[in-house]
């Protein structure tokens, strides 16, 4: 009698002991999972970050995106330049900014000398003008120089990503996550990272492409 007792509490321990391995699996796995996703999520944004810097570098054609993330003063606020101004390109050597109050176009021209955009802003009175010099063979490679450091600045940032999503996966199969779920969620990281880091490459290399031949 004492044994079927026995014998009936292994079998209900085994159970339960199964059913909170399968629990903590479900877990581990959908944990898992969720660091895979902000890895991709993370690594897009280095991406979307590497596109807006490289806009700011210059190719010898004026454009609006010259000046995005200039930030002038604006009764007393920090305020985005294209929230006081409207921003357009004269032609293709030439940016015209016509504020919407007079009273800004000392406070923009500041902003647009204080970024160093290599342009010195004309200011008529009614109306700032940035007029882009021809670049010289000298200028265009120091333009792709800077623009290979913001590449490499991203690429770095991809693979401190993947650095960090894959010591989470281990810390995972540490704690009880199956090896060939783990082993498969890190060849998803190292997919992920080879994607986004040919990306940047490529990025770049539409980039270099701009500036030493416009």
């Amino acid at each position: 009698m004492c044994l079927e007792i026995v014998l009936k509490l292994f079998a209900v321990y085994n159970k339960l002991l199964l059913f909170c391995l399968s629990k903590f699996n479900k877990m581990s796995l959908e944990e898992a999972k969720m660091h895979v996703d902000e890895t991709k999520d993370s690594m897009h944004k280095a991406i979307e970050h590497l596109e807006v810097e490289l806009l700011k570098i210059r190719a010898g054609k004026a454009s609006p995106n010259m000046v995005d993330g200039l930030v002038v003063e604006y009764y007393g606020s920090p305020t985005p330049l294209s929230q006081v101004a409207n921003i357009n390109t004269l032609d293709a050597r030439t940016l015209v900014i016509q504020p919407w109050e007079k009273s800004m176009l000392g406070p923009i021209e500041k902003s647009i000398l204080a970024a160093n955009l290599g342009v010195t802003p004309m200011n008529d009175g009614v109306v700032i003008r940035l007029i882009l010099p021809p670049l010289t063979e000298e200028r265009r490679k120091d333009l792709v120089k800077s623009a290979k450091s913001v590449a490499e600045n991203s690429k770095v940032a991809v693979r401190n990503i993947r650095r960090d999503a894959m010591e989470a996966i281990k810390k995972l199969q540490k704690d009880g996550l199956a090896e060939d779920a783990a082993k498969g969620y890190e060849a998803e990281i190292q997919a992920l990272t080879d994607k986004y880091i040919a990306l940047a490459d490529k990025h770049m290399d539409v980039k270099e492409k701009e500036i030493m031949t416009d």
